[in-house]
């Protein structure tokens, strides 16, 4: 099987351009519709397309590494990979996750407030989508679990006006 430019280069940059604009948009926390899901999916046809792409450049790409210019720059990138899985302080979350967690934790009553609504409307609600309140003591933690994005979904149908 021959690996030929005239796919690997189109495919690689189309990819590369994807994930820079969706990267881009993550970054701000703003992604739209199915950006993080694209960039997460086509992460691997990048991956795939950068590999086939090196596979027929590997002659230059070898002449890079003789000289000490590639050899910094590739050298620094496989530094900032390593420091990268390197443990820091903090959870490693993105700031609004903390909020998020404290919602789900909040008694129904307290959501209730936050949404505008009387408990028992908010009990209807929840019971309407088949959750099985006894109180509105109760928080969307202990009905749902700690599954934050189940939360999430909750907490996003509550306040949804």
């Amino acid at each position: 099987m021959s690996i030929k430019r005239e796919w690997t280069t189109p495919i690689t940059a189309g990819s590369f351009l994807l994930l820079a604009v969706t990267g881009v948009f993550m970054f701000f926390h703003a992604a739209p519709g199915l950006a993080k899901e694209a960039h997460e999916w086509v992460s691997w046809i990048f991956l795939a397309a950068a590999a086939f792409h090196l596979a027929v450049n590997f002659a230059a790409f070898k002449k890079y590494l003789t000289e000490r210019k590639g050899q910094v720059l590739v050298g620094a990138f496989a530094l900032i990979l390593l420091v990268s899985f390197a443990p820091v302080g903090g959870s490693g979350e993105p700031p609004f996750v903390a909020p998020l967690r404290a919602l789900g934790k909040a008694p129904l009553t307290t959501l209730a407030q936050v949404a505008q609504t009387s408990p028992e409307q908010m009990i209807a609600q929840l019971k309407q989508e088949g959750l099985a309140v006894q109180s509105a003591q109760q928080s969307l933690s202990e009905l749902v679990g700690d599954d934050l994005h189940k939360q999430t979904r909750f907490l996003k149908m509550l306040l949804d006006k």
